[in-house]
């Protein structure tokens, strides 16, 4: 591959981070011209076909379709809430159960979110956990950025275990016989295997993603205190480990017993009954509480949290009441997730699709009913019913979201498409791969034997371009096998360190950056967010990478 072709091929990756993150451009400005650009490239350097991209585009704009009707239930269940009170009366439920926010970010960020991405996943936590996050009295910004951190650990089994169920699976599929037969498997199926590789990619996390509510607490008092202290944030390192271990030591034990479907999913239920076992009893809980946000970011909440326009609770709503919405909304996630319910089938049946889009081999499908905001829109007019709202405050609030979501629409209807024209570059007169496999093979060219400390970037490298780890899963999975084979190196490591690089590259996708932003009015602050999650991005692949290399060398 080419200088010019190399160049071609990073594009995506060196605009977005040049507009975003160097320059500041809001996205709705970024991504648009980055989409011109990359198509342009792929068309003039990569050789794909015009009427491929536009294929891609189209599919990618479908795509978009269905996020931006996740957020749209979102913001409407939040300002629903918010209008009737019931936000107000959460946030002082949590007050009660501790005023500690370093308390109420590990159990709503990591282990509430956590069970959300296990029923839901595809950026569900995020959308559900910071306007949360917000009504208790976070800044936006810190609420944005610790919930995508956070959403990391639990992402490979998301969605009942999309991710390594669909994801690995499928991109293992194409070498299914190589595959076995490299393991020497015979008395085992491609799924068995896969099973394995999930065990261990959380055997491997539980050194790792521990750690993380750790993690979150220092970055919140460092980042978005008054007094930019790390120290406030370790004061309370032994109950955020507790947290993090509550998640993982279940999520294990589900794992090697019952499979990848319910990892995340039990592991947070677990999590959050331990923790609030812990904090009824004052169990390794620090003598000191935390609530100091440093001002300048205390300016930052949303319309919707602003208390000139968040009723007072009313007294008929009781903290039960309040929460029934997102109990309802767990409820429903789960039942529709789960094959043995039926639901799931019958609801993913009605879909609107396009088959070979313009006579590709590109298809596109929307499921309406199954999408997580088609249960959010439900639930949030339950609620208005519930809470006594009048039409025509219901009527005000919807025209709220849809103002709400204008920058949001721009910026997701250009970044999908971006996604796909970069993924669907396979089919081309340049006789070379698609553009990310291209990358990844000149990558495992370069480091060789070495690979094993560089796999996890290669998942990062996946869920950044297309905002999925299911994605980041099917698009590189074989070609890690194929590199672990050619290298000498253990393939299931290999893989279980793709898993852990796909997670982590959940906290800079731009497309889960873009789609929190909207929900929690930050669109145009894209690049601050990435800004601050790339940090602890990188640190998580890095340790990923070093665990790897640990574990080949030191086979346990």
């Amino acid at each position: 591959m080419d200088a010019l072709k190399i160049l071609a091929a990073l594009s995506p990756i060196l605009i977005i981070f040049t507009f975003l993150v160097l320059l500041r451009w809001p996205a709705k400005y970024a991504m648009p011209l980055t989409a011109l650009i990359t198509a342009a490239l792929a068309g003039a350097v990569w050789q794909v076909p015009a009427i491929r991209m536009a294929a891609a585009a189209i599919e990618g704009l479908m795509v978009a379709a269905s996020i931006i009707w996740i957020i749209l239930g979102a913001i409407f269940l939040l300002k629903v809430m918010s209008a009737s009170g019931a936000l107000e009366r959460i946030r002082n439920g949590f007050t009660v159960v501790s005023p500690d926010r370093r308390v109420q970010l590990i159990l709503i960020a990591w282990l509430f979110g956590a069970f959300i991405e296990g029923a839901a996943g595809f950026g569900t936590p995020a959308v559900i956990c910071a306007p949360l996050l917000i009504a208790l009295g976070f800044p936006a910004m810190a609420a944005v950025v610790l919930t995508l951190i956070a959403n990391s650990s639990p992402v490979s089994f998301g969605a009942v275990g999309t991710p390594v169920l669909i994801g690995m699976q499928m991109g293992l599929e194409a070498g299914e016989k190589d595959v076995l037969s490299h393991m020497h498997i015979t008395d085992q199926t491609l799924g068995g295997f896969v099973e394995t590789v999930a065990v261990q990619a959380l055997v491997m996390d539980l050194m790792i993603g521990s750690f993380v509510p750790i993690l979150l607490c220092v970055l919140m008092t460092f980042c978005f205190g008054r007094n930019k202290s790390a120290r406030e944030g370790l004061e309370i390192w032994r109950f955020a480990l507790l947290a993090g271990l509550a998640f993982f030591l279940p999520a294990l034990a589900v794992a090697y017993f019952f499979g990848p479907e319910f990892p995340s999913l039990l592991g947070g239920l677990i999590g959050i009954g331990i923790i609030l076992l812990a904090i009824k009893f004052k169990f390794l809980l620090p003598k000191t509480q935390w609530d100091d946000f440093c001002p300048q970011f205390k300016t930052l909440p949303p319309p919707e949290t602003d208390k000139k326009k968040t009723a007072s609770p009313s007294k008929k709503i009781t903290l039960a009441y309040a929460w029934l919405p997102y109990l309802l909304i767990t409820l429903v996630l789960v039942l529709t997730r789960i094959d043995a319910f039926l639901l799931k089938g019958l609801l993913k049946s009605m879909a609107l699709e396009w088959n070979n889009i313009l006579h590709t081999d590109i298809s596109a499908r929307i499921e309406p009913l199954y999408l997580p905001g088609t249960v959010f829109l439900l639930t949030a007019l339950v609620a208005a019913q519930l809470y006594g709202m009048r039409r025509r405050d219901l009527v005000r609030t919807a025209g709220e979201t849809f103002s709400a979501l204008q920058s949001g629409i721009i910026a997701l209807c250009a970044a999908v498409p971006t996604v796909r024209i970069f993924v669907y570059s396979d089919i081309n007169t340049g006789g070379v791969d698609s553009m990310p496999i291209e990358l990844a093979a000149m990558a495992i060219g370069y480091f060789g034997s070495g690979w094993s400390f560089f796999a996890p970037f290669v998942g990062v490298l996946g869920t950044f371009i297309s905002g999925s780890a299911t994605f980041s899963n099917m698009m590189f999975s074989l070609l890690q096998f194929s590199a672990a084979s050619e290298a000498g190196l253990p393939p299931r490591l290999i893989l279980a360190a793709q898993l852990l690089g796909a997670n982590a590259g959940n906290m800079i996708a731009v497309v889960n950056v873009v789609a929190v932003a909207a929900v929690t009015q930050l669109s145009g602050r894209e690049g601050q967010i990435i800004r601050y999650t790339i940090l602890p991005m990188l640190l998580l692949a890095l340790s990923a990478g070093i665990i790897t290399t640990v574990f080949i060398r030191f086979p346990f």
